[in-house]
């Protein structure tokens, strides 16, 4: 409880802040009011500029700073005069604005800019930043004004103290308009100038020891394909196992990824099926005059346990000659949205599809579709010997809009129909970051759409690239449905190997709809377990059933499978065997039933 004297006390330290403290120039003032809005209109007045990062609105700093100055009472207001005066010296003056105006050097110091090209909020007490009623308007214009630099540094810049924000020190991220920057996460945001001598333009990252920008992903809005872990199951009571065949091969390049950058990868990003199937095995291939599959099954000791074994069942497509493979059209369906602007996204997307114009021959015809908030036909179908005019399209294309993936496919399929002649593969090869926002967008919906184009005979193929927002869980169900393969690209190198490498297998199929389906013996198997393929689980009567689809194998392409098996009487089982099953002599005891502590 404050005393008269305390009041007092209080009242003359104000009259001594504000006597010492220099009023600011009325003239100097507009000037400086006036280069505030020249450059809000120059660097940060367009909304065409692309967001670098997802169209999530979130709650920003600068939503808190407003509501607290609208907020405080008077006596809190008056007890927090002299960081008041300070921070209205410091943002309308020309001497206050060259102190706290300032950039982060190599190693993380701070410097001092010449120029005022950004306001530091922050301070000892943040809760205190409000100016006098009168300064209110001409403050606030000054800070939305500029970019705004909130310190993460824990140093003194030009006097000023400022506030200590732990590992990882800051996140950076760049804004079109004042809208944009006030909706920005948490505390410790930078948007630099888009002339700043010091940090360049960046997507979300965080400074790291040496004072360089490491991107990292935003988690908390990607999406990823997974199903509960495939349960133990007891012979005798479901002796069969059925499973769709999937060479997928997304989940062990994002694993990588992950790891590359130093973070575990997200839990559900990890499918046990598609690591296996990552790698290439020396299986025996199908001889010319026997069946377009090979299968190969071996036995081994589980490497974990050694009471139970490993069943390890591998299926071989046949290659056929490259001379004698049929004419390939190709629909390159590309996002073009504002969440692709990014280095690993739509810049590595066009350097991957450009390694794949060398594997193409001259019957081979290639289109390009954009999509972002509408979409368009950048290259109508063009043979692939005209290499100029694929990369000419290529090159021209930009990041920018929502992201309209029902549009693109629409345009995709139609201009994939124009293309398909008889004895000829069409396939759509949709790259993306997955970020569906504009038209149809919900799994279902994506699904539904694709199983109807499924029956044109079209292929769709799915290829991911970048992080922060994938959703991998829809980029899985459209390739599912479509009869394709899903990929996730995060290097050139997996460019190569996706792209080029295993071109034939990705792009030619030789059979659709292939399923795997297993009864085991329950005299030599007690209990078994399928690792992985949790999200190609099929009932027991699907496999006989031809309207339930599965995946598809190209040609040249291998899947694996692993179970793992214990065999009856092992220490391994975790079930104690029926009481009453067919092998046992209890009929005619009378018993209703039997009881287990």
């Amino acid at each position: 409880m404050m005393s008269d004297d305390d009041d007092l006390d209080l009242t003359a330290l104000t009259a001594t802040a504000r006597a010492a403290t220099p009023r600011p120039d009325a003239a100097t003032r507009a000037a400086h009011l006036a280069l505030a809005a020249e450059n809000f209109a120059k660097y940060q007045g367009t909304a065409a500029t692309a967001r670098l990062t997802s169209d999530r609105p979130r709650r920003g700093p600068l939503t808190g700073v407003r509501q607290m100055l609208q907020s405080l009472t008077t006596r809190g207001a008056l007890t927090a005069t002299t960081a008041l005066v300070a921070v209205g010296f410091l943002g309308l003056t020309p001497m206050g604005r060259d102190l706290v105006t300032g950039g982060i050097r190599a190693g993380g110091e701070a410097e001092v800019l010449p120029t005022p090209e950004a306001v530091v909020l922050g301070g000892t007490d943040s809760t205190a930043l409000s100016p006098p009623p009168g300064e209110q308007a001409e403050l606030r214009a000054a800070v939305e004004g500029a970019p705004v630099v909130d310190d993460a540094i824990g140093d003194e810049v030009g006097g000023l103290s400022l506030e200590i924000i732990e590992p990882p020190a800051m996140v950076v991220e760049e804004f079109a308009d004042v809208d944009a920057m006030a909706a920005s996460p948490d505390m410790g945001i930078v948007a630099p100038s888009p002339t700043s001598p010091v940090m360049p333009q960046a997507t979300v990252g965080r400074i790291a020891a040496d004072g360089t920008i490491q991107q990292i992903p935003e988690a908390d809005t990607e999406a990823f394909a997974t199903a509960t872990e495939n349960p133990l199951k007891v012979t005798a009571e479901e002796p069969v196992s059925t499973f769709s065949t999937d060479v997928d091969t997304a989940s062990y390049a994002i694993i990588r990824q992950s790891l590359n950058m130093g973070q575990l990868p997200p839990a559900d990003a990890v499918r046990i099926e598609e690591m296996i199937n990552y790698f290439p095995y020396s299986y025996p291939a199908p001889g010319a005059d026997e069946a377009p599959f090979r299968t190969t099954v071996t036995v081994m000791d589980t490497p974990w346990n050694t009471d139970t074994d490993l069943v390890h069942i591998a299926l071989q497509g046949a290659l056929p000659a490259i001379a004698d493979r049929p004419p390939l059209n190709l629909v390159f369906l590309i996002d073009t949205s504002g969440s692709m602007d990014d280095p690993t996204k739509l810049p590595l997307l066009k350097q991957s599809f450009l390694l794949m114009l060398d594997e193409l021959g001259p019957d081979d015809q290639v289109a390009i579709v954009a999509y972002a908030g509408s979409s368009g036909l950048v290259l109508p179908p063009t043979a692939a010997s005209d290499r100029q005019a694929i990369l000419t399209a290529m090159q021209n294309l930009g990041a920018g809009g929502g992201t309209n993936g029902q549009a693109g496919l629409e345009q995709a399929y139609a201009t994939a129909a124009t293309m398909a002649a008889d004895g000829e593969v069409s396939r759509v090869i949709l790259a993306t970051d997955g970020d569906f926002n504009v038209g149809l967008n919900s799994i279902d919906d994506l699904t539904a759409y694709i199983e109807d184009q499924r029956d044109t005979g079209v292929y769709l193929s799915v290829l991911g690239f970048g992080r922060g927002n994938l959703d991998d869980a829809t980029m899985q169900a459209l390739a599912q449905n479509g009869n394709g393969t899903a990929a996730y690209i995060d290097t050139l190198s997996e460019a190569q190997k996706v792209l080029v490498d295993q071109l034939t297998g990705a792009l030619f199929p030789i059979a659709d709809d292939v399923k795997v389906q297993v009864e085991w013996n329950p005299a030599e198997v007690a209990e078994y377990r399928l690792i992985g393929y949790e999200t190609r689980a099929l009932r027991r009567e699907d496999f006989n059933n031809d309207r339930i689809d599965a995946g598809e194998i190209g040609a040249g392409l291998q899947v694996t499978a692993i179970y793992e098996v214990t065999a009856p009487g092992s220490a391994a089982l975790l079930n104690d065997p029926l009481r009453y099953g067919p092998a046992t002599d209890t009929a005619g005891s009378g018993e209703l039933g039997f009881l287990r502590l």
